[in-house]
């Protein structure tokens, strides 16, 4: 970029895994980047209300998410702090939003999947140009169990452990392809489904690559699907009375929701793996290898729901 002016990037959502993943892409590849946020950040701001910020920028690209997915975390944070945050670029001359939304809105049937694609209507309607970046399952949250089956307690399936399938990306990769939209004039305007490298990968694949690295052979667990759907509709009930059933027949919604659909390109008819576009070198099992080999557990965070 020498002898040219360097673009500026408001970066919301830095705290997060992939908002550090997107922060470290962008500043290896150049660009002034400065976090917004309500900590930890270079400019304090609160983006559930309207936003004051007198410095310019010329890309908005925002990781915010919800952090449960309940309903009301959802539209608070996925729809109006985003609409906030668009509100503020488009009065300051903000030219250009990169979004991180998920993959699985495709198939919305959850709070926090209506609530991005709400904003996400609202941004390609908007006088900016966009990138939305709708990522397939993060390496953290499909690493849940390693600690489970280093204590050689069973590896967890639903159904018989081929019902869904991912094609993961990992925090770098992400961050990458999200730095790759500031300039690339052919991921303007456009929403871009994106996972790892590799084939995709079923819940049994991950057991194997753990038996492997781990050099112990694993048991498998099956779940019936049909129980997770009987616990929900029991706290739903429950719900009536008691705001923390309510809570977590959220909680187990959204868990039924990942344990039966796959994080893929979704035709209209079924998900397809060898449509959906791949990027980046890193993969899930090179990720397992490495806590593994390093002996760490994986903080999950955020990542403990989905």
């Amino acid at each position: 970029m020498t002898g040219v002016s360097v673009k500026r990037i408001a970066l919301f959502g830095a705290t997060g895994t992939a908002g550090r993943g997107a922060f470290r892409a962008l500043k290896v590849a150049g660009y002034d980047v400065t976090c917004i946020g309500r900590r930890d950040a270079q400019i304090i701001a609160d983006v559930t209300q309207p936003l004051e910020i007198a410095e310019k920028f010329d890309v908005v690209v925002s990781c915010l998410a919800s952090r449960s997915g309940s309903t009301d975390d959802a539209w608070a944070i996925d729809h109006l702090a985003h609409l906030n945050i668009l509100a503020w670029a488009e009065d300051t001359g903000v030219g250009q939003f990169i979004l991180l939304s998920a993959i699985c809105v495709q198939k919305p049937k959850l709070p926090f999947q209506q609530a991005k694609l709400a904003f996400e209507a609202a941004l390609t309607q908007s006088t900016l140009t966009y990138s939305i970046v709708r990522p397939t399952a993060f390496f953290k949250s499909l690493s849940g169990q390693i600690d489970r089956v280093r204590r050689r307690k069973p590896f967890l399936v639903f159904g018989d452990g081929t019902l869904t399938a991912c094609k993961p990306i990992s925090d770098d990769d992400l961050g990458r392809f999200i730095a790759q939209c500031v300039d690339d004039l052919t991921l303007h305007n456009q929403v871009l489904p994106i996972g790892g490298p590799g084939d995709a990968i079923t819940p049994l694949d991950q057991a194997a690559a753990l038996s492997a690295f781990l050099g112990q052979p694993i048991r498998i667990k099956r779940v019936p699907v049909a129980m997770m759907r009987i616990i929900y509709h029991g706290l739903r009930i429950a719900g009536f009375v008691s705001s923390k059933a309510a809570a977590k027949a959220d909680l187990a919604r959204i868990g039924h929701y990942y344990a039966t659909e796959s994080m893929l390109v979704w035709d209209g008819a079924r998900y397809d793996a060898d449509v959906t576009p791949s990027t980046g070198t890193e993969t899930l099992f090179d990720y397992y290898a490495q806590v593994i080999a390093d002996d760490t557990s994986v903080q999950r965070g955020d990542h403990s729901v989905f």
